[in-house]
């Protein structure tokens, strides 16, 4: 199989180094999904790993004899402890808000071990090539397993496998490293380091086997745990995790563990977003929306005989899957993602409007909260410009903003940057049950009179459950125009000053 044993440590270290850059996007993303914020934490993470690298490689020095039997335990190490990263943080989250500490704690020890691998390799190939291509050589093959790593996390790994069994992946990837290794290079080894690395081989392929049969439950269980109520579903999909509890006749989804609507009161949150902006418009035919994958906006808007279509852009299919299939969601959108009148798409809305040349009367956004850059783009000012253009003269917009309360800021900072891309902004806010003061920040293309005044003397030609004329005049009235710091201080988010992220999470959301 392989022509000669340098050959095969080049073999070797094109595999390691294969799943050491797979295991560096892992603990990001789980850093990601945990902690928000996401150009910090890989930026963090994966600095944490180089740097743990370095020391790595400082540390293989201590070692001067047996070098193949310490590889070998090496990879054993890092095939335990790449599997079952995932579980102890899930595990982890359940019962600790310290998270971030075991993740960047992981990310050392992960960094420390493969930053080891390539000068033992280097080291043990010695014997086989001289120096000159003994490095390039090894460096060359690591480098391109990083290639092939990185291809397969972003198109197979992730997607496909999620963060729950492509870590065994990676596990059984090193484990195999180690017996190869161990079989080319048995007469290396001394007759009681073939004893003790065959059982030690034995024993982690038992718990490798063993882990992924139980690491499902277990972070099932461990997801119970930082729920008060019953998880009757959960998913890792590509972008996100997705999550739903009962409790009693209610049901809660979450999305990477923040909540997105309660069945109780989602209907307070829901027709504030979607009948001011539909009652004010005139004539509202075509209606795009952005998010709502779970159908309940959508849902709203059907309500008005006017419209002739909806165009809905969520970037998780998963999320327009569950929002068309799952029996707690359909009910709750009375099958409105079947509608004739309503066209799905599954991309990135931003890059929608780029390559979109539709015109819309309303647009609605129903997003997650500015929690990281990326989402924080679908909230810029060059954002609302494209939707600007996308709409026809007195065309109406409304973006969910988040809490005018818990996160200040970040609710300010969003109207102002409507309102800076050409809308004429009113901003609004309800009281929802379950997820208390919240707000949305609605515009008016070339607004023809006072936006305000009009929202406030709408009527209702469509059945609605709690919106009224009555409830206008108290969701855009927010009293004196206070704030607790110089309102001028509240910068426009761009995509190049990403602001609003920053504002989102330095938020009150202590007292949330």
């Amino acid at each position: 199989m392989f022509k000669n044993k340098s050959t095969l440590l080049k073999a070797a270290i094109f595999a390691t180094g294969f799943s050491g850059v797979v295991a560096e996007y892992i603990l990001s993303t789980l850093a990601t999904y945990f902690l928000g914020d996401s150009n910090l934490q890989w930026v963090m993470t994966i600095s944490l790993m180089l740097f743990s690298m370095g020391l790595g490689a400082r540390f293989s020095k201590i070692f001067e004899k047996n070098l193949l039997k310490v590889f070998l335990l090496l990879e054993f190490t890092l095939s335990v402890l790449v599997s079952f990263a995932p579980l102890l943080v899930y595990t982890a989250s359940a019962y600790t808000q310290a998270i971030g500490i075991l993740i960047y704690t992981l990310a050392i020890f992960v960094g420390l071990l493969i930053g080891m691998e390539i000068p033992l390799v280097i080291r043990i190939n010695d014997d086989y090539e001289k120096l000159r291509f003994n490095i390039s050589n090894i460096l060359e093959n690591d480098y391109y397993g990083s290639l092939l790593g990185g291809i397969f996390f972003a198109l197979i790994g992730l997607p496909i496998f999620g963060l729950i069994y492509t870590p065994f992946i990676l596990g059984f990837v090193n484990f195999s490293v180690s017996i190869v290794v161990l079989i080319f290079l048995w007469d290396l080894l001394q007759s009681q380091e073939r004893k003790s690395i065959t059982t030690i081989g034995a024993l982690i392929l038992v718990l490798l086997t063993v882990g992924i049969f139980i690491t499902d439950p277990v972070i099932r269980y461990g997801e119970q745990q930082k729920y008060a109520d019953k998880v009757v579903y959960s998913e890792q999909t590509k972008y996100q995790r997705i999550v739903i509890t009962q409790w009693k006749n209610d049901y809660w989804l979450y999305l990477n563990g923040n909540q997105q609507l309660c069945t109780r009161d989602e209907v307070m949150y829901h027709e504030p977003l979607v009948h001011p902006a539909m009652s004010l418009h005139p004539n509202p035919v075509n209606v795009l929306v952005l998010g709502g994958g779970d159908g309940c906006a959508v849902r709203e808007i059907l309500k008005y005989p006017k419209v002739d279509k909806i165009t809905l852009v969520d970037l998780d299919p998963a999320m327009t899957k569950l929002g068309k299939s799952h029996p707690i969601l359909t009910e709750l959108n009375e099958n409105s993602l079947h509608h004739e009148k309503v066209v799905i798409h599954n991309a990135d809305g931003f890059t929608f409007l780029q390559e979109n040349d539709d015109y819309y009367d309303i647009v609605i956004i129903d997003l997650p909260d500015p929690r990281s850059v990326e989402l924080g783009r679908l909230y810029s000012f060059e954002f609302y410009k494209q939707c600007y253009r996308h709409m026809r003269p007195g065309g109406v917009i409304v973006t969910q903003a988040g809490s005018p309360y818990f996160a200040t800021r970040a609710f300010s900072c969003i109207v102002e940057t409507m309102k800076s891309s050409g809308f004429e902004t009113v901003p609004m806010h309800n009281q929802v049950i379950t997820l208390g003061e919240w707000g949305w920040s609605l515009g008016v293309k070339q607004a023809n009179g006072d936006v305000k005044k009009k929202l406030r003397q709408l009527e209702f030609d469509v059945p609605t459950r709690w919106i009224n004329n009555e409830a206008m005049a108290l969701i855009t009235s927010f009293g004196k125009d206070y704030y607790p710091w110089e309102k001028d201080t509240v910068l426009v988010n761009r995509i190049h000053e990403p602001v609003l992220y920053k504002y989102y999470l330095k938020g009150n959301w202590d007292l949330y």
